[in-house]
C-alpha cells in the first residue's frame, strides 16, 4: 500500500517520523507545498504562509499522482485551524477532488483518533503563534471537545524544536481532568515521547504524526503491527 502525503516545503519533521512508525506493509511518498510568504516554520507569517499551502495542492497531488497513492494526506493541521471546523468538509471535498477519494486531512486524522479513543476531555498542547493556537482550540471545541487545559509553546521557529521540548510542552499541558492529550502540529518532533508520556502520565498521547498514519492505515487495512508509538498505534493492527 502507498500513502501519499502533502507536507510544507520546509517541514523536516514528518517525513522521518513516518518512515520511523510505518509497518513493513505501508511505502510513503512526499510531495512538497510551496509557499513564498516568509521563513518556513517561522512564527513571523505562519498565517499567511498556511494559507497559502492551500495554492500548492493541485501541483504537488499531481507530482504525486505518478506514484499513484492509494491514500493521500494533506499532513498540515494548522491550515484546517484557520479555515475552522465548519469549512472542514468544503476542505475535504477540495482534497478529494484532487486527490482522490481516500484523501483526507492531518486534522481530520486528529478526530477520527480521539473518537476511536473515547476523548472527549483534552489537554492541548500547541507550538503555533498565538492567532492559531486560538484557532486550534476554537477548532476542537467546535468539533465536541472540552479543552480542559492548553499550553502554548512560544518558539521562533517550530522547526528548530526537539523531541524533549514536545516532552515538556506536553506535561505542562497536562490537566487532572483532561482524559487525553493532544499534541498538535506535524513540525513538532513526538514520535520518540509518545510512549514516554503514556507512562508518565497514564492517559494517551495523540499527536498528529501518529494520528495521520494510524487513520491512513485504518483506511488502506494495514494490519501489520505498530508497537513503541502510544496506544493509538498499537490498534492499527485491527482495523474497521
Amino acid at each position: 500500500m502507498r500513502l501519499g502525503v502533502l507536507v510544507p516545503a520546509g517541514n523536516p519533521t514528518i517525513e522521518p517520523e513516518l518512515y520511523r512508525m510505518a509497518p513493513r506493509g505501508l511505502t510513503i511518498h512526499f510531495a512538497r507545498l510551496d509557499t513564498l510568504a516568509g521563513e518556513p516554520g517561522g512564527a513571523d507569517g505562519m498565517e499567511r504562509r498556511t494559507l497559502g499551502y492551500l495554492d500548492s495542492m493541485p501541483a504537488a497531488t499531481r507530482s504525486l499522482a505518478a506514484v499513484k497513492p492509494d491514500a493521500v494526506v494533506l499532513a498540515h493541521t494548522a491550515v484546517s485551524y484557520l479555515t475552522t471546523f465548519a469549512a472542514e468538509p468544503a476542505l475535504l471535498d477540495r482534497l478529494r477532488a484532487l486527490a482522490g477519494p481516500h484523501a483526507f486531512t492531518a486534522a481530520g486524522a486528529i478526530h477520527a483518533a480521539l473518537r476511536h479513543l473515547g476523548a472527549r476531555r483534552l489537554a492541548l498542547a500547541t507550538p503555533y503563534p498565538e492567532t492559531i493556537s486560538t484557532a486550534a482550540r476554537t477548532y476542537w471545541q467546535a468539533a465536541g471537545f472540552e479543552v480542559i487545559a492548553h499550553r502554548r509553546l512560544d518558539t521562533p521557529n517550530i522547526y528548530d524544536e526537539t523531541e524533549e521540548t514536545a516532552y515538556k510542552l506536553a506535561r505542562a499541558a497536562d490537566a487532572p481532568e483532561s482524559d487525553t492529550i493532544l499534541i498538535s502540529g506535524t513540525g513538532l518532533p513526538t514520535a520518540g515521547v509518545v510512549d514516554r508520556l503514556e507512562k508518565d502520565l497514564g492517559k494517551p498521547v495523540v499527536t498528529s504524526q501518529a494520528a495521520t498514519l494510524w487513520h491512513a492505515l485504518q483506511l488502506l487495512r494495514v494490519t501489520e503491527p505498530v508497537n513503541g508509538f502510544g496506544r493509538l498505534l498499537t490498534s492499527a493492527s485491527n482495523p474497521r
